[in-house]
């Protein structure tokens, strides 16, 4: 393991197996993919964790409504998502499953010591429950929320309105009302702690209210991690399922590792689950005596916008609007959807999708001015320089041009977007460059130049230009759209930079290879051409055509 690059750990929350993985499933999965992708291009070791959680009485559920015995549902489950990561070209380092030995020993190991360092102690749990949520609440939450709806003596979920289980059994409790004036210090000291700020605002609203010690363990199923002091108790599916950050990176298995690895650079979340990963889970490290993460990232609900009255609508079967990843995948492609869903829907807020904003969202950007820019003026570099590249009179890229000015300081500008995972930010800083070079061919018109010998050293600083904003595009359009990236690269005989670890350097302006074949090659991406047929999901009356 290389440890001389500073580490990079960044993980997905692990996704229930009570049901196939969905849209929101494959949306945080690419949101951390660009991130693992980007830091791997400015030279940190990466660590991309994702899986599954397993354990739980829904999912014991889920499987007994199969016919199946729990590990056996899941098993059939798992392989589900892991052809989603591959279909989405996502280059995880590492896929945990709660059900792996591995991980047990981890979680035994962590609720020994928290024990031991007296935050855990038995008693007796008379209360409600959520089953769906796997949540625990108080008689308060659930008066409130039935108030608030007008459903009182009802006992809904105060999250997902569903019926509540009155639980009274036997319990072993953390005792997490004993961390409520560090975790508002955590807050206050670290604000980045949570992001984005509506989120922490949140959390700080809720801790605030005042924490009560938590149930961690259960005795009326025993579809889980037994606690290793008390065989009679499984231990809470969120308490099990938040030590999966630790299992990943050697807790208690490879000292050398973890002290590399640990904290944790970035959890990425659903908004609905922050509590448990802003409270609960800094609380459970500090009662361990282990450092917390550095952030904790919380990205919005994705909504579908019924075309005909412009209002968001939840997804849902009933509806008829669930769109699946797949349907997207084929009429978009691969890059197309990861471009699409990280930069139209901003990261942090909830998104409403649509099949026609797709459809605008890959022609304006992706076929009229990104796929446009690299086939014109590969076609021309090719045609007016034998089928290569201009070679540059020295010093060419000291002389300022209109692409050279919006060029400079682009990079730090887009890296500054995206580590703050705003990546529609950081898209748009780089379409800058791109609709900057298409204005460029059409103030300049090579195709004039080239008809006056003259003007034939003139006709080379324009297309290398071009050519320049071409390679420096690809490289910073790489951890939303690799593969076509790598293509571009490969046609301007750049295929070498491809998975460079030192983005700067390699974007510096004036990079390109003179005097390279160039290969013009079909389009990147193919206009839709059917207007409307594309909002349908109808890949075959959406029929893609070149131009």
């Amino acid at each position: 393991m290389d440890t001389v690059q500073p580490s990079y750990y960044i993980t997905t929350p692990i996704y229930y197996v009570n049901a196939a993985p969905h849209l929101g499933t494959s949306y945080t999965s690419v949101l951390a993919d660009v991130q693992a992708r980007l830091r791997r291009a400015t030279g940190h070791n990466v660590m991309f964790l994702t899986g599954t959680d397993e354990h739980g009485e829904k999912v014991a559920e889920a499987a007994a409504e199969h016919g199946m015995t729990p590990q056996e549902w899941c098993d059939s489950l798992v392989p589900a998502f892991k052809e989603l990561l591959q279909l989405l070209d996502v280059t995880n380092d590492d896929f945990i499953r709660t059900t792996e030995p591995r991980h047990a020993e981890a979680v035994r190991r962590l609720m020994s010591t928290i024990k031991d360092n007296g935050y855990i102690y038995k008693g007796s749990y008379d209360g409600w429950y959520c089953v769906p949520e796997e949540t625990y609440f108080t008689d308060t939450q659930v008066r409130h929320a039935d108030e608030e709806r007008g459903t009182e003596g009802e006992h809904l979920c105060p999250d997902c309105g569903r019926p509540l289980q009155r639980v009274q059994e036997e319990s072993w409790f953390f005792k997490l009302s004993a961390f409520q004036d560090r975790l508002l210090e955590l807050y206050r000291d670290n604000p980045h702690f949570v992001e984005p700020e509506i989120r922490r605002n949140e959390v700080v609203s809720f801790v605030e209210g005042g924490l009560k010690d938590l149930s961690i363990s259960r005795t009326s199923f025993d579809w889980g991690i037994e606690l290793p002091f008390d065989d009679g108790h499984v231990t809470y599916v969120w308490f099990d399922a938040l030590i999966n950050y630790l299992t990943a990176v050697g807790y208690g298995a490879d000292e050398g590792e973890f002290a590399y690895r640990w904290p944790a650079q970035a959890h990425l979340v659903g908004k609905d689950i922050i509590r448990f990963h802003c409270v609960i889970w800094p609380a459970m490290l500090m009662a361990a005596g282990l450092p917390v993460p550095e952030e904790v990232f919380a990205h919005g609900f994705l909504t579908v916008k019924n075309e005909e009255t412009g209002a968001t609508e939840k997804m849902s079967k009933s509806r008829g609007n669930v769109v699946s990843p797949a349907t997207v995948v084929d009429l978009l492609g691969v890059d197309g959807y990861r471009y699409y869903f990280m930069t139209d829907v901003k990261p942090g807020t909830d998104g409403g999708i649509s099949w026609g904003r797709m459809e605008q969202v890959y022609n304006t950007d992706l076929a009229n001015s990104w796929g446009n820019l690299v086939s014109r003026t590969l076609n021309m570099s090719a045609k007016y320089f034998d089928g290569r590249t201009p070679a540059m009179p020295e010093g060419w890229d000291t002389v300022e041009s209109p692409l050279s000015q919006v060029a400079s300081g682009l990079v730090d500008r887009y890296l500054e977007a995206m580590y703050r995972f705003a990546y529609d930010e950081g898209a748009a800083a780089v379409m800058e460059l791109v609709h900057a070079a298409n204005h460029y061919i059409e103030d300049m018109e090579p195709w004039s130049l080239a008809k006056d010998p003259a003007r034939a050293d003139e006709l080379a600083f324009v297309i290398g230009s071009l050519v320049e904003a071409i390679r420096v595009s690809a490289h910073l359009l790489a951890p939303l759209m690799p593969t076509t990236s790598a293509e571009v690269l490969r046609r301007l005989s750049a295929g070498d930079e491809v998975g460079t670890r030192d983005l700067k350097a390699v974007c510096a302006w004036g990079g390109f290879a003179q005097g390279a074949p160039v290969t013009k090659g079909d389009a990147l991406f193919p206009r839709l051409v059917a207007e409307g047929a594309a909002q349908k999901g109808d890949k075959a009356k959406a029929a893609k055509g070149g131009k």
